[in-house]
């Protein structure tokens, strides 16, 4: 885990984005910044946590993309 301080303007997603590598991971964000989840958009200068992304699996993957399989 790592913390991250906002900046004017940051939206759960936006941070999920550029810290973590993905949108899909802003509900793991807010869950490990409970007390922060009623906020849209952050003011500068917020302290959040950011939990480390799970591991991407292949199978996670759309069927095009897999090795060795064809869709």
């Amino acid at each position: 885990m790592k913390t991250y301080n906002t900046i004017h303007g940051d939206t759960w997603d936006s941070i999920a984005y550029r810290q973590m590598g993905s949108c899909l991971y802003t509900d793991l964000l807010i869950s490990a910044n409970a007390r922060h989840s009623s906020v849209m958009v952050f003011e500068a200068g917020i302290m959040l946590t950011i939990p480390d992304a799970p591991e991407k699996r292949e199978d996670d993957l759309p069927p095009w993309k897999r090795k060795g399989k064809s869709a």
